[in-house]
Order: structure tokens, then C-alpha cells, then sequence
């Protein structure tokens, strides 16, 4: 099997192979500014595919590189040949030299991805709402979102992102904020000097209204975005509100006792540890003047990070450097749901992915609030 390096030259192969698996028919290019491919092959033709987009998530308030896979496909004639574990495999090389050390996925398979290290670690969540359970809210000055306001609105996200761990930055090239003008309500409330105070976007179809976004800076700003969906009182009975800033559908909305949430997981992959322990925010870091903890890290799909390792905290600063006494034995899947504080070392031991005593990786994390992503790829 030979597997390489997706090109143009591959466009109709990958998208025979993602149509025969998802029943995708979509005629976009599967190479773009901000995704890379790779492509397996047997017998002399494209087997299997998959692609790696650009992306960085936030943790600690920090953007971390990651590369989130999508778009795994194997022909049916090849399945059962080791053609989706050899392209996982050489994943974690390209993103490793790609400076990414972190990778998530949303899987369809997950006993596919656990066994090459990764595992679930966050949601990415749409609350359904019965439109008499909007609260009318403040009379908010709105617009639709126009070229001028693209900068403002992609602070505006950022501003309320960069306190949720998982969230992506939605940085070019790999997300295009422009992309939000072609949706069927745009909405922005506009601050002082140019300044984007919050907005909202959504689609309306036969199933009903699907509202991507509603962020705002202050709980005057989401109370009277909130506010402005009741006016759908008289078209429709329900819509579906994705789960962007937690304070907004967890603390401002009125659901019931019973209520539904459509819930996806993802999986997260720590690539190269001490290149994402470098990388992330760690705001607990700034009360422990010095620590440390012993890991043995077993990982025989990334050898590069396996083995011994030392996380030391000191002077508010965290890095992991070889070494120490293997005190606390890490399996690749722990590494995961730990970065992102989806698990604790409790939860982990239970688990049978960690032995030893590793309280001062959960002082780490804080686990300040699920993870969550709010983006599909």
C-alpha cells in the first residue's frame, strides 16, 4: 500500500470515494487554502482518503495548532486491508511535521480512532427551544452583517471563544468569516467606534430555524438577540439554537425541566505533548510557584512523545521535558480528554488509561465547563 500526499490531480478519485461513503455529492475542490489530504493507494488506484484541515482551538485562552481530520474514506472493495489505519498512521506524522499537536475528529467509527490514540473529549451541541420559551427581551439597534462588519463580528467571536476550551479561533484560510453573509439572517448590534457589540446568524428551512450563532458581549446584548426570536412566534413552534456561548443557552434561556439537545462528541488526540503542553493556556499555573509530575507516556503510534516525561510547572509557566521516575503511566487515550479537561485522572483510572497518583494534572486543567466545539468538519 502506498500512501502520499493528496493533489489536484486527485479531485474526482476523492469525491467518488466520498460520495460512495457519505453520499456526499458536492463538486467543491477537496484541496482549498486551509485543508491538506492524503490519499491511499492498492493496486495501482486510490483506495482511501482522508483530510486534514488548518485549524486552532482554544484552551486555557490560548490557540493551539490542531489539525482536524474529516473526510475518511475507504472503497468498500479495500475495507478490511489496513487502508484507514495506514492513513491515521501517517496523519500523525504529516501533523507532527506540520506543527500540530493536537488533532480532533468527529467519529463515525470510534473504535477505529481510540486505537490509534484518540479519544472523546468535548460535544458540539444544538438545543431545541419551544418559541414561547424565548422571553421577550431589550429592543436591541440591529443590521444585517455587512462587509464592514466582518472584522468586528470575528472579534466579537473571539472575545466570548477564547473562554471556552475547545472553540476554534476560525482563523483564515481554513474558515472564511465572510462565508456568513451567504446564510438567510445575518444580524449585528453595533458598539462605539466601529466596534461589534454581538450578532446573530441562522437558516431557515422546511424543518424549521437553525441559529448558528448568537454571541454578544454583554447579557443585554444576548437577552435582546434572544429577545428577537420570538418574533417567529406566528411562523413556527420550535428552533434549534447551537451551542456557541454557554451562558447563553445554560443561564439566559427558559427550557423546561425536559428539554432536547442534540448532542455530537469529538475526539481529541494529543499529537506531540510537550509541544501542545507549550502551546496551551494555563491559568491555574499562575497559584503553584513550582511543581511537578513523573508521567510515563505509552504511545507506540507517536514514539516521538512516548516513554518518560516530566510536566513541570514553575513561575507560572508549564513545559514537559524528558525524564523522571514514569511515576504516573499515561496511555495515548488519556492524553486527550485530560488536555481538554473532559476527564479527570479519576475518571482516567477507572478507565484503566492511568495508574499513579496525578492530582496535580487535574489542578492543571481546572475543567473549567465541558469542552465543546461549535464547528462541523
Amino acid at each position: 500500500m502506498l500512501i502520499r500526499e493528496q493533489t489536484d490531480h486527485d479531485a474526482d478519485d476523492v469525491r467518488g470515494l466520498r460520495k460512495v461513503a457519505f453520499g456526499s455529492t458536492s463538486e467543491d475542490n477537496p484541496l482549498r487554502p486551509g485543508r491538506r489530504g492524503l490519499v491511499a493507494e492498492l493496486d495501482g488506484r486510490p483506495a482511501g482518503t482522508l483530510a486534514i484541515n488548518e485549524f486552532h482551538q482554544y484552551y486555557g485562552g490560548a490557540p493551539v495548532p490542531l489539525g482536524g481530520i474529516g473526510g475518511v474514506a475507504v472503497d468498500p472493495y479495500a475495507r478490511g486491508r489496513g487502508v484507514a489505519t495506514g492513513l491515521l498512521d501517517r496523519a500523525l506524522t504529516d501533523l507532527r511535521e506540520h506543527g500540530q499537536p493536537l488533532s480532533a475528529l468527529y467519529a463515525t467509527v470510534p473504535a477505529l480512532y481510540r486505537s490509534r490514540g484518540w479519544e472523546r473529549a468535548g460535544v458540539f451541541e444544538w438545543l431545541d427551544l419551544t418559541v414561547d420559551r424565548v422571553a421577550p427581551g431589550p429592543k436591541l439597534a440591529t443590521r444585517p452583517v455587512g462587509e464592514d462588519d466582518l472584522a468586528g463580528l470575528h472579534a466579537c467571536y473571539n472575545d466570548v471563544a477564547s473562554t471556552v476550551n475547545g472553540l476554534l479561533d476560525r482563523s483564515p484560510p481554513a474558515i472564511d468569516v465572510a462565508d456568513v453573509r451567504r446564510l438567510d439572517i445575518t444580524s449585528v448590534v453595533p458598539g462605539h467606534d466601529g466596534e461589534v457589540r454581538g450578532y446573530l446568524t441562522a437558516e431557515r428551512d422546511r424543518e424549521g430555524l437553525r441559529v448558528f450563532d448568537l454571541i454578544g458581549r454583554d447579557a443585554e446584548t444576548q437577552l435582546g438577540l434572544l429577545g428577537g426570536l420570538a418574533s417567529w412566534g406566528g411562523l413556527l413552534d420550535r428552533l434549534s439554537l447551537r451551542v456557541v456561548d454557554p451562558a447563553v443557552t445554560g443561564l439566559l434561556t427558559n427550557q423546561g425541566i425536559r428539554h432536547t439537545v442534540n448532542t455530537s462528541e469529538w475526539l481529541l488526540r494529543v499529537v506531540d505533548l510537550p509541544a501542545a503542553v507549550a502551546a496551551r493556556g494555563w491559568p491555574a499555573a499562575r497559584w503553584l510557584r513550582s511543581a511537578a509530575v513523573d508521567l510515563d507516556v505509552v504511545d507506540e503510534h507517536a514514539p516521538w512523545h512516548a516513554g518518560r516525561q516530566r510536566l513541570v510547572v514553575e513561575d507560572g509557566a508549564v513545559r514537559v521535558e524528558p525524564g523522571g521516575s514514569g511515576a504516573v503511566r499515561l496511555h495515548a487515550r488519556a492524553l486527550g480528554p485530560w488536555f481538554s479537561g473532559m476527564q479527570d485522572s479519576h475518571a482516567l483510572r477507572r478507565a484503566g488509561l492511568l495508574t499513579g497518583d496525578a492530582a496535580l494534572l487535574d489542578q492543571l486543567v481546572g475543567a473549567p465547563g465541558v469542552p465543546r466545539l461549535a464547528d462541523f468538519f
